[in-house]
């Protein structure tokens, strides 16, 4: 079992527990203030998402594996995780490499065709974070940081780090924290996010951090949320189908 699995697996129960507490007190509040209801099938097609694609990441095939592999057999170093710079040099290239993979998912229909689940969700909430789609194998997504192994760094430390940049990600699919300050300049936080999954268009492929906000400054795809337009949620043509392959597909 991979390091990166037993860190997804270990995290799981604690996502779907938490997840299952914003929703009762979402539910509840908007019971009582008689707002949009919350969406309890939606969850639920997140939740059945995110445990097919478990079954899924124990299958040993991928497009990005014999890439990968191959980066590895011709890597210029070998970089183990020891002194603090070593760790800080992943954390960064990573984030790097993440940016480039999420900015592609949004502008290339090859990634998109994936990462279009992840926007499927007409509300955002804690569980529209796991909501991450079945064909990431099968388009390469991995394959974004092979310049990391090619460097030097273990596919499974690269893969391990993603692993615990996306569970960072996990809070911030919220409607309910507010913007955080001068975290705000550093950080991908809940309000930098809400922004990455609406559909206005004044809001579209913009904020493609994971841990961080920084390289959208730097590249000119950071766009702050404002009070003028609120954000809508879900894809441009929204999905009203609760049917799995439907959603998938």
């Amino acid at each position: 079992m991979g390091v990166p699995f037993r860190i997804l697996l270990l995290a799981l129960p604690t996502v779907f527990l938490l997840s299952l507490v914003e929703a009762v007190v979402l539910s509840l509040r908007a019971r009582r203030a008689s707002t949009e209801p919350f969406d309890w099938k939606a969850m639920g097609l997140s939740m059945f998402d995110q445990v097919v694609r478990q079954l899924i990441l124990m299958v040993p095939l991928s497009l990005a594996a014999p890439v990968l592999a191959f980066a590895w057999h011709h890597r210029i170093a070998t970089i183990s995780i020891g002194p603090w710079w070593t760790f800080a040099l992943l954390f960064i290239g990573q984030e790097f490499c993440y940016y480039w993979f999420h900015r592609a998912a949004h502008r290339v229909r090859w990634f998109w065709a994936t990462h279009a689940v992840h926007h499927s969700s007409n509300q955002l909430n804690l569980s529209a974070a796991y909501r991450l789609g079945w064909t990431g194998k099968l388009t390469g997504n991995t394959m974004f940081y092979t310049p990391l192994v090619w460097l030097g760094f273990d596919p499974k430390l690269v893969l391990a780090m993603l692993s615990l940049n996306l569970l960072y990600q996990f809070w911030i699919h919220t409607t309910w924290i507010p913007r955080l300050g001068w975290l705000e300049t550093i950080f991908n936080t809940p309000s930098a996010h809400r922004v990455h999954h609406a559909s206005n268009l004044r809001y579209l492929d913009a904020n493609y951090g994971g841990v961080l906000i920084l390289f959208d400054r730097l590249f000119g795809t950071y766009i702050p949320e404002s009070k003028d337009e609120p954000c809508v949620y879900g894809l441009v043509r929204p999905v009203t189908s609760y049917n799995p392959l439907v959603v998938e597909l």
